[in-house]
């Protein structure tokens, strides 16, 4: 199994959630965060004063899936969410050694 954390712009979410619904992913959790990557956010001007904006607000979906189903979700992430410009996101994948469903105690892929 593995973990999926993918980091993209707001805007870019409901595209990139058809997408992995059209795969078959089943579950994600979502979380709205704000951050910077190497841009390091951006000067606004708000009623004449300009100040700077560093934790721009991105949107990070989690998911657990087996391994077979990873590089078709990644390819899936990286082809909806991109935009070829700066702040377009990350993707992180780390493996998970064990899952358990509370309700029923299912161990393993079978608790995904």
């Amino acid at each position: 199994m593995t973990k999926v954390e993918a980091i993209i712009q707001p805007s870019k979410f409901e595209a990139v959630k058809e997408a992995l619904a059209e795969l078959g992913v089943q579950g994600m959790t979502v979380l709205e965060v704000r951050g910077h990557g190497r841009q390091k956010g951006h000067t606004e001007v708000y009623r004449g004063r300009e100040y700077s904006v560093d934790l721009l607000p991105k949107i990070k979906i989690e998911m657990v899936l087996a391994d077979e189903m990873v590089n078709s979700t990644v390819d899936a992430i990286v082809k909806t969410a991109s935009t070829g410009k700066i702040g377009d996101g990350k993707i992180f994948l780390s493996k998970i050694d064990h899952a358990i469903r509370i309700r029923n105690q299912e161990v393993g892929v079978a608790a995904l």
